[in-house]
């Protein structure tokens, strides 16, 4: 007896073919994300382990920075499926060409956020507990664009969470400027997350999507820029509370000038403005991670005293 199918052969090329749409989704040909996510993971790693974070914990969590952001890009497209059609931006997705079939996702992100897992297993109880909160934060962040104009406040709290959870892994705890951190991560993301929302507004009033930028209309520029000024502010209290020095000031000092530079590629809400100014935000994160690095590096290997007045000019302790 003959039974057809339409399902193709599994080949060597047919893998291919797959993992290369699989990788579109999870948006592996776009780093930017991945670096947003890394970098208040890495500066939680870093203050946690007081500049020599665990080796191994480090890895779990850089390995799970890639895994749950692929997972989020995964489950992001999976929710917009009937939205993404409609933006010029999202058009050519996996899931709008049909090269990716909405269960493929569903099968995609479940796999994901069980390799993710897996890895949180070695951790200690108080990080798996944690994880769970930071795996719903990933799932619920795609739908937030149809209930509330704030979707950019929660990506932060998904990208966030990292923060207690690295604590958490490093030390056993999870202490008050783990908290101060997360807040700072929220702002920032909320600041990031806006300009790359500005890039998409028109098509987002037309389909009836939320975002920040249509909430903050023409006050956009005004309050991104409070909120980064924010942002800087808490990680300046983060600083002084560490007693960290003047790298991790200088840090700060440069992150600012990239703020002024990203209020600069924004000052007429194009499109490619916009969007290069949420591309330019690894750069701004980077150099406060160097500021860190410096900081425990110097603190470490150069004799104490060398530094401690040009510290205290800046206003470390």
């Amino acid at each position: 007896m003959n039974i057809s199918t339409n399902k193709s052969p599994i080949t060597w090329d047919r893998i291919k073919e797959r993992g290369y749409y699989y990788a579109l989704l999870m948006r592996m040909n776009r780093p930017t994300g991945t670096y947003l996510l890394l970098w208040p993971t890495v500066w939680a790693l870093w203050i946690a382990g007081d500049g020599s974070p665990n080796s191994g914990v480090t890895l779990v969590f850089v390995l799970g920075v890639v895994l749950m952001r692929s997972a989020g890009c995964v489950i992001n497209d999976y929710a917009d499926r009937e939205i993404d059609p409609h933006v010029a931006r999202t058009q050519n997705r996996p899931i709008p060409t049909g090269k990716v079939t909405p269960r493929e996702a569903l099968v995609l992100f479940v796999v994901l956020c069980l390799m993710a897992f897996t890895l949180v297993m070695t951790m200690n109880w108080l990080t798996i507990g944690l994880s769970v909160g930071g795996v719903v934060l990933a799932a619920l962040y795609p739908f937030m664009k149809r209930h509330t104009y704030l979707p950019q406040v929660f990506l932060g709290l998904a990208f966030g969470w990292a923060i207690p959870m690295a604590f958490a892994a490093q030390t056993g705890e999870v202490p008050v400027v783990a908290w101060l951190l997360l807040t700072a991560t929220v702002l920032w993301a909320t600041a990031y997350d806006s300009m790359y929302a500005m890039v998409d507004i028109e098509d987002d009033l037309k389909i009836g999507v939320k975002s920040t930028a249509i909430l903050f209309g023409d006050a956009d520029r005004i309050v991104i820029g409070s909120i980064q000024l924010m942002f800087l502010l808490t990680m300046w209290i983060v600083g002084g509370k560490l007693g960290l020095g003047i790298f991790y000031y200088l840090g700060l000092l440069a992150a600012s000038a990239f703020a002024v530079y990203q209020q600069f590629l924004i000052r007429d809400r194009s499109q490619e403005g916009c969007f290069k100014a949420f591309l330019n935000n690894h750069w701004f994160g980077a150099v406060i991670f160097a500021g860190l690095v410096l900081h425990y590096w110097f603190a470490e290997n150069i004799p104490e005293g060398i530094v401690e007045p040009a510290i205290t000019a800046v206003g470390g302790t």
